[in-house]
């Protein structure tokens, strides 16, 4: 593991199977510390971190899970909602005791307030991240606010166009989603950002050299106490580490 100059912890991987083992491996420690809520991510990265989980006898049906964002116009039971994402890879193998997840036909100016409500009573011990290409953690693209709690959000063309091939056509792609603020994500005590792939890296290099700015949402994470990046050889290959 390395320590850059800002605080952050890097662990370095061969690939998403051995950042999978890392990630579990940190999720473990957690659970074994006493970790009662867990932030939750969707999409390709956390998928071998996931199916490491499921392969476990870890057992968490006295935990909570909030995950970080759901799309504005899709039903819970469609095939591409984060609800439909998170029962097939996680939930329906290894039950919680309660699974959060922002309802995507909720009313859009009442479901903000209620999903805020909902991380306020749930703390999350350790929250799970991805990173755009632009360095966005959750829905939230550059320039959002660090104070940013719950939100309607509307995705960016590159957002859309890296999320398409999930759906039949492009125009297929919600334009909006609930997630999680900024401000809600830095609450977590614990923040585990995993990133594979060349695409990923200089989007790395800002978050863990760059100024903290909003216009890199991602960079906010050098001012958390405890944040471990995952990273396969290419999605570093711009940091300078021994």
């Amino acid at each position: 593991m390395n320590l850059t100059d800002k605080g952050l912890k890097i662990i370095k991987v061969a690939d998403k199977q051995e950042g999978g083992k890392k990630a579990f491996e940190l999720i473990k420690e957690a659970l074994e510390n006493g970790a009662e809520v867990f932030g939750l991510a969707t999409g390709s990265t956390p998928e071998t971190l996931y199916k490491e989980i499921r392969d476990s006898s870890l057992d968490f049906s006295d935990k909570k899970a909030v995950n970080l964002d759901e799309y504005i116009g899709l039903a819970p039971d469609h095939p591409q909602s984060y609800h439909t994402f998170m029962k097939e890879h996680l939930f329906d193998m290894k039950p919680f005791k309660e699974t959060h997840i922002p309802n995507g036909l909720a009313d859009e100016e009442t479901e903000p307030n209620r999903y805020d409500e909902v991380i306020e009573k749930n703390p999350i011990d350790v929250q799970i991240l991805g990173i755009g290409t632009n360095a966005h953690i959750g829905f939230n693209e550059p320039g959002t606010s660090f104070e940013s709690t719950t939100q309607k959000v509307a995705l960016t063309q590159d957002t859309i166009e890296a999320n398409k091939r999930y759906f039949d056509s492009e125009k297929d792609v919600p334009r909006y989603a609930f997630s999680m603020g900024i401000k809600s994500i830095m609450s977590a005590k614990k923040i585990i950002l995993i990133a594979y792939g060349e695409n990923k890296a200089k989007a790395i290099e800002d978050t863990v050299n760059g100024a903290v700015t909003e216009a890199v949402p991602s960079s906010v994470l050098q001012q958390h106490d405890d944040v471990t990046l995952i990273l396969d050889e290419a999605a570093a290959s711009k940091l300078e580490l021994n």
